[in-house]
């Protein structure tokens, strides 16, 4: 591979760190700005849902628990039919059925409620739960909400010991909701080497140094096809893509790419405004990425 063309071409489409493991080591590493923590915007859900199996397998909750039950004080006095209908694992698929989606970005700035959890069951439900897939922000962030509520504590106080520390984060900052909340669909700060690591342990099935930080079937459950997105398809909370791999998935380009047939990930922070086109550049050169020694 031709390193200079590859920068050229990088630098071009903003990305500013990029990390390659292969087989459990890094074979490449360009830095093209200072490797510090960024905003993971979305890809902060794929946490989430690492969150989720973890209370699922501490018995915290069930993903075939209704959310009529799970938020019974906040469910509006005549729920839609289809809210009704909705369980935990809608909240992971981004196909909860609302009419359009809720606690955007562009949006949260903005809100006048308070209480995020309410103002999300408000939103018209008008589809059949699991029908049609729909991103949507409503359905992390009431998933993370969950986990919180049942652990007693917010989620970097229950991810710390359970996930961050065993890969070596050092407790991270998260947006939190205007009640305390750690908003579980967007907001974690981490580094690229962070990122990698948590690529590395989804490739390694949830198992870190012969510690089972996830567990495996659900690892498995949550990166296959869920919901079809009119592509590859969507898991619980990770997209997947082009050669049977899967990903954490952050705005501008927050990426932790894992190809299981390769044993490796791919990870890069960046400013893209075009996310697609550095997804499409990545996966484009993956082969000679992977051929770095």
């Amino acid at each position: 591979m031709d390193l200079k063309e590859f920068d050229r071409s990088a630098q071009e489409l903003r990305l500013l760190n990029l990390l390659v493991w292969k087989d459990g080591k890094e074979i490449l590493r360009r830095d093209y700005d200072g490797e510090i923590r960024r905003n993971q915007y979305s890809a902060s859900k794929s946490f989430t849902s690492a969150a989720v199996g973890i209370a699922q397998r501490e018995g915290l909750l069930s993903l075939e628990e209704k959310l009529a039950d799970v938020f019974a004080e906040e469910i509006p006095d005549e729920p839609d039919e289809f809210l009704q209908e909705a369980r935990v694992r809608d909240l992971l698929t981004m196909a909860l059925g609302q009419k359009s989606p809720a606690l955007m970005g562009e949006q949260r700035p903005f809100l006048k409620e308070r209480d995020w959890v309410k103002y999300s069951l408000a939103q018209p439900f008008i589809r059949k739960p699991g029908s049609e897939f729909q991103y949507n922000n409503v359905g992390p962030y009431l998933a993370g909400i969950l986990v919180q509520r049942r652990a007693g504590c917010d989620l970097v106080s229950y991810l710390t010991p359970r996930l961050f520390e065993p890969l070596g984060i050092v407790r991270p900052t998260w947006e939190a909701d205007p009640l305390g909340y750690t908003f579980g669909a967007g907001g974690l700060f981490l580094c690229v080497s962070e990122l990698a690591r948590f690529g590395q342990l989804l490739l390694q099935h949830g198992n870190w140094n012969g510690r089972q930080l996830l567990p495996e079937e659900y690892v498995s459950e949550a990166t296959r096809k869920q919901a079809d997105n009119g592509g590859e398809g969507y898991g619980y909370l990770f997209w997947r893509g082009a050669r049977n791999s899967f990903r954490a998935d952050g705005k501008y380009g927050q990426f932790a790419v894992v190809f299981p047939d390769d044993n490796a990930v791919i990870a890069t922070n960046a400013e893209c405004r075009e996310q697609g086109k550095l997804l499409d550049f990545l996966m484009e050169i993956q082969p000679e990425l992977l051929a770095c020694r």
